[in-house]
């Protein structure tokens, strides 16, 4: 009797290795695919936008959105037109390479969004000239061509014109004539 167990043990080992990978195997599928399916329903809830809906995620109301279009259209708030300062003319030279001198004239004006900011531009067009002498002084004749070019020197100047007269709100820099030569 205690062989026949003897034997009966070791074939219990040696099937006991093969059960457990095919076992293994069906759990896994078991775990994975429940797993895979909630999360697929999740990433589909999730972009048809019911999901963040249910979480508080999701845009305002339809109540919400009439309530602001009606205070839109209820108070337009009111707009000053723009005014403008003229610069004067800016006669500088450019940064060349070589020996013959290449100059910029530039007459603009600035744009401030309200009237009464005109006399603080005014005041300080002193520094505005010299910022403005300064950058054209660096900039290369090639830089200044096509309107790329002129929208990047708009740019550059505006947003040095806003430093220099820093309280007034300078919103646009308007080319009255640019001339290079």
């Amino acid at each position: 009797m205690a062989a026949a167990a003897a034997k009966m043990d070791a074939a219990a080992e040696g099937d006991a290795p093969a059960g457990k990978g095919k076992g293994g195997k069906k759990k896994l599928l078991l775990i994975l695919l429940p797993v895979l399916l909630l999360l697929g329903a999740g990433a589909g809830l999730w972009f048809t936008g019911i999901l963040p809906n249910m979480l508080g995620m999701g845009g305002p109301t339809p109540e919400e959105v009439a309530a602001a279009a009606a205070e839109a259209e209820a108070a337009p708030p009111p707009r000053s037109p723009p005014a403008f300062v003229e610069l004067p003319e800016i006669i500088s030279n450019l940064n060349a390479p070589g020996r013959r001198p290449v100059f910029v004239r530039l007459r603009a004006k600035l744009e401030i969004s309200k009237a009464e900011d005109a006399a603080a531009v005014t005041d300080a067009m002193p520094r505005l000239i010299d910022l403005f002498q300064t950058y054209l002084r660096e900039v290369r004749p090639e830089e200044l061509r096509g309107s790329a070019g002129t929208h990047r020197l708009r740019e550059e100047l505006m947003a040095r014109a806003t430093l220099a007269a820093a309280p007034a709100r300078i919103t646009d820099v308007l080319f009255m004539e640019m001339l290079v030569q």
